[in-house]
């Protein structure tokens, strides 16, 4: 995409005379301050007689004797106003007379030297010239600078406040060879036939017309962070071939109120005279939230932005070609005012990609990086559940990343896999000292999750395991792949998955006895905790509570906050049922290494011995 610069403030013209005239009239007071009238006179030549004359009528003020020359330089004159430079001529060899005579007048100044005139055109160019061309060249530099600054074209400037109601959005204008389509987009097939009407109707307008079918005013993607949600609206754009506007939603929010609200109908007043277009708004949740009534400051800054946004797009005709399309990850916070029919008509979900989705996203962020044969995108694909686009695409760049530190030129299956854990657990550190009974308490705990898993029916394979320390902190870890995608989980995967993460410190406790368990079993006990209430809570799978839901979910695309929507008897009961699911699927943890205490030193002992062991390793010691 082209970005198009659109300056719709002309600039004043400069003015040359008023700098000419404030450099005339400085110079001119400075050479009557600061130069003195004996400066800009010539130097006159008299005889002694007139010389002696002078001195006699106290006329003379100040004489140097010019040694060089031989001769008297002196200033002399009959008021302070009327001072000239004069000399004598070449020094008499009987000056008796001259000096006794200088002797007699105490107020004649001897100096080293008296000041004379320079050459006039020099001293024109010192005295005027080059006075003026240098307040002309501060005058013509501070101009620019201000101009600048007031544009905001150097930081901390007053772009805002020289640019008062102008939208600020960036303008793209988008051809074949430069824009994004929706081929660059992968893993979205759902939200890109959604959008498609929006690209057909750009292109076809008089078809929707002819049977009387309006487009949406209002497009709105919700996702998680890095799902591609400003990829798919460039996309849009690129596939109609029409100007593209892009503004943030933080970039209405101005220090002075109404500013907000002033920019929002340039935007609108610019993407009216270039229809048919796309405006897209990025993270409009800033300046969408509810309004509650009651509180003060109702009469903000951020509501009359959401006021005037709200009458522009009841205002503006969507015959025309104008699509607002908008991105949020917390729609749960936008007013209702704004996501009524007739404003933001349709509400496209972007999700995580899904297994086929994640090898689409793959394959198309590896187009442009060197690649060795007989890659199995497969594998990546699975191992990389739950992954945004984004993920997906710094994935690729790790893996080409690490094939350069290995002074490869192609990327290879193993610098993808590498760099997934890179992605999931960070860098390996290479160079950690870790303690050999540390170590030892490492590989038993991570052969306790595994093993617990694979004496588990319904749960993940184990595809590796390692005891080589992470940046994120983790000592080793267990990683298990589902083979194929699953949208569900059931009571007993749930369970089982706990029993899993409980594996660790059952391991512990088994080898090492309860005294010498060890603090790395944090994440597991939080994770746990966190499935076991969730279990009770909003999958209504207990007897207790049966159906009922006793939270409720908060941000569903940042993290997932959640917060008990229950009195205090009732949460008091949740904690006792939420710590016997644990202490149950404990207990079953402890009970399977307990019968497979063998196999548990077996595979310690191998893992000690390689520190990472693939899957099939591990299943092949499980199972001779």
């Amino acid at each position: 995409m082209h970005e198009v610069v659109n300056d719709n403030q002309s600039p004043p013209k400069r003015p040359f005379i008023f700098y000419a005239i404030i450099a005339l009239v400085v110079v001119m007071l400075l050479n009557a301050l600061l130069f003195p009238t004996v400066m800009k006179q010539s130097v006159i030549e008299v005889g002694y007689d007139q010389f002696l004359d002078m001195i006699d009528s106290d006329q003379v003020k100040e004489v140097a004797y010019d040694e060089s020359a031989g001769e008297f330089v002196f200033i002399a004159g009959e008021s302070e106003d009327a001072l000239g430079v004069y000399k004598t001529g070449i020094w008499p060899d009987d000056g008796q007379r001259l000096l006794q005579q200088l002797r007699e007048h105490p107020d004649i100044k001897f100096s080293a030297s008296i000041p004379t005139q320079a050459n006039p055109l020099l001293s024109l160019i010192i005295t005027w010239v080059l006075p003026i061309l240098f307040f002309f060249l501060i005058g013509e530099v501070s101009y620019r600078w201000m101009r600048k600054r007031m544009n905001g074209q150097i930081p901390g400037g007053m772009g805002n406040a020289m640019s008062f109601g102008k939208s600020g959005a960036k303008i793209y204008v988008a051809d074949e060879k430069t824009g994004v389509k929706f081929d660059d987009v992968a893993g979205q097939d759902e939200a890109k036939e959604s959008l498609m009407e929006v690209v057909d109707f750009l292109h076809e307008p008089k078809k929707y017309a002819a049977i009387g079918a309006k487009l949406p005013k209002g497009v709105l993607l919700v996702g998680q962070p890095g799902t591609g949600k400003t990829l798919l609206a460039k996309a849009v754009a690129g596939e109609a071939g029409v100007p593209f506007f892009s503004i943030s939603g933080s970039e209405f929010v101005e220090m002075f109120v109404g500013m907000g609200a002033a920019k929002v109908r340039d935007l609108f007043k610019q993407a009216n005279e270039k229809a048919p277009c796309i405006v897209f708004i990025d993270e409009i949740d800033a300046i969408g939230q509810k309004r509650h009534a009651g509180e003060m400051g109702g009469n903000d800054e951020r509501e009359q932005t959401l006021n005037q946004l709200l009458a522009e797009m009841d205002g503006f005709d969507g015959k025309k070609g104008v699509v607002l399309l908008a991105a949020t990850n917390r729609p749960e916070s936008l007013d209702p005012a704004l996501l009524r029919p007739g404003r933001f008509d349709r509400r496209i979900p972007v999700e995580l990609p899904d297994l086929q989705g994640r090898k689409s996203i793959l394959l198309v962020h590896a187009k442009g990086v060197q690649m060795e044969g007989g890659i199995n995108w497969d594998i990546i694909a699975r191992a990389t559940a739950g992954a945004s686009g984004a993920e997906l695409a710094n994935i690729i760049n790790e893996a080409a990343l690490r094939a350069v530190r290995e002074g490869r030129r192609s990327v290879t299956q193993e610098d993808l896999e590498e760099s997934v854990e890179t992605v999931i657990a960070g860098a390996q550190r290479k160079n950690a000292v870790i303690l050999d009974q540390e170590k030892k308490i490492v590989a038993y705990h991570e052969i306790g999750h595994a093993l617990v898993a694979a004496k588990q029916s319904n749960s993940a394979p184990v595809t590796k395991i390692t005891i080589v320390p992470r940046t994120s902190g983790a000592l080793g870890y267990t990683m298990q792949v589902d083979e194929g995608e699953h949208m569900l989980m059931s009571r007993k995967e749930i369970l089982n998955k706990i029993a899993t993460l409980t594996g660790g410190r059952s391991a512990e406790e088994l080898v090492f006895g309860e005294d010498n368990m060890t603090t790395g079993a944090s994440n597991d006990i939080e994770q746990a905790t966190k499935l076991a209430r969730a279990l009770i809570t909003r999958y209504g799978m207990t007897e207790e509570f049966d159906m009922v839901a006793l939270e409720t979910v908060q941000n569903q695309y940042l993290g997932a906050d959640t917060s008990l929507a229950c009195a205090a008897d009732t949460a008091s009961k949740i904690d006792e049922r939420v710590v016997g699911i644990v202490k149950e699927a404990h207990e079953k943890a402890r009970k399977i290494l307990k019968e497979n205490e063998a196999k548990l030193h077996e595979l310690a002992a191998c893992l000690l011995e390689k520190e990472t062991m693939t899957g099939d390793e591990f299943m092949e010691v499980l199972n001779r």
